[in-house]
């Protein structure tokens, strides 16, 4: 079995109807899509299987690297846990119209219904223009009844809660709760294997052939939490050259991390580690092997490795663990 390394992969690039192009401008994503809305940079979903784009491993599926190195890719407890099934699905997103309201159902409705996990995610603003807005949540309290007035009377957008955004600010969007990202919007997303969807209303838009897309309010109506408080805003430290945490749930724990001078670093998790840049670039050396990371890549280090080294100038990395 051939020794395991800092992993990178393809990224499987979604064309989407509010999508734009700024995956590709911006973070140099290679694609003739028109509206590049996802670029999906880790996933082990049915159908879009990350492969591995460098090394000894280039052209073998997120899948197969599982059957084959299962506890040393992901950590024994998660393999105990989620066996050949991948845990986190990790994407950047760019938003260049609102993409519709939305919700993600719990652990026990995605099982029950689509044999699926839930969806738990969060969102790293990594570029924001200006006057955009995240939504998220409501802003009044709120209850079925008058949440479905509302939605009958196609006045929806009374009732969210709409937040400015700018760079570095940072959401946990639990599963029951209402949100959006808002057109002019960048952001790295974290969050469960799973691309179940309830969209409650997308601002009556219609496809190139006229048709509205698809909603799910009879499932939604189950799915929303009425009683969430407004606790989805994380705030956490900056301080450079160390992981500071900024959301830590079941089902994964996110830090910042900038690094301005080499950091030798022990994975003391029984997880891989998972890195997204979102600025500046870094090199990662594990096991005799170096890979560069810049702006808009990911990398898996595989749970096995334990001591590492990451070099940069300057560069900002989210840290991803389960």
């Amino acid at each position: 079995m051939s020794q395991l390394y800092p992993l990178k992969f393809n990224p499987i690039l979604k064309d989407k109807i509010w999508g734009g192009q700024k995956l590709k401008t911006l973070l140099n994503k290679d694609s003739n899509l028109p509206n590049i809305g996802e670029s999906w940079e880790i996933s082990d979903v049915e159908g879009d299987t990350s492969i591995v784009s460098n090394g000894s491993l280039a052209g073998q599926s997120l899948k197969e690297l599982l059957e084959t190195y299962k506890g040393d890719l992901i950590g024994e407890k998660n393999y105990k846990v989620f066996e050949n099934k991948f845990p986190l699905l990790i994407k950047f997103i760019d938003a260049k119209q609102d993409l519709s309201i939305q919700l993600h159902p719990n652990d026990e409705l995605a099982a029950k219904r689509h044999n699926s996990f839930g969806k738990t995610e969060m969102w790293y603003v990594f570029q924001a223009d200006e006057d955009s807005n995240l939504i998220v949540g409501f802003n009044q309290d709120m209850t079925p009844e008058k949440y479905l007035e509302h939605l009958e009377n196609k006045t929806l957008t009374k009732i969210l809660n709409f937040d400015k955004v700018q760079t570095g600010d940072t959401y946990f969007i639990e599963v029951g709760r209402v949100h959006a990202i808002g057109a002019g919007v960048m952001v790295a997303e974290i969050q469960q294997t799973s691309d179940i969807t309830y969209r409650v209303y997308d601002w009556d838009r219609v496809d190139d052939q006229g048709n509205e897309r698809e909603l799910h309010n009879d499932l939604a109506i189950d799915a929303i939490d009425f009683d969430m408080p407004d606790n989805f805003r994380v705030t956490y430290g900056k301080t450079e050259n160390t992981s500071n945490e900024m959301v830590s749930c079941p089902y994964f724990t996110t830090s910042y991390l900038k690094v301005t001078e080499p950091l030798k670093k022990e994975n003391k998790e029984d997880s891989f580690l998972i890195y997204m840049c979102v600025e500046g670039d870094a090199e990662i050396s594990a096991n005799g092997v170096t890979e560069s990371i810049k702006k808009g890549e990911t990398l898996l280090l595989p749970a096995a490795i334990k001591n590492f080294e990451i070099k940069a100038k300057d560069a900002t990395l989210l840290e991803v663990y389960v």
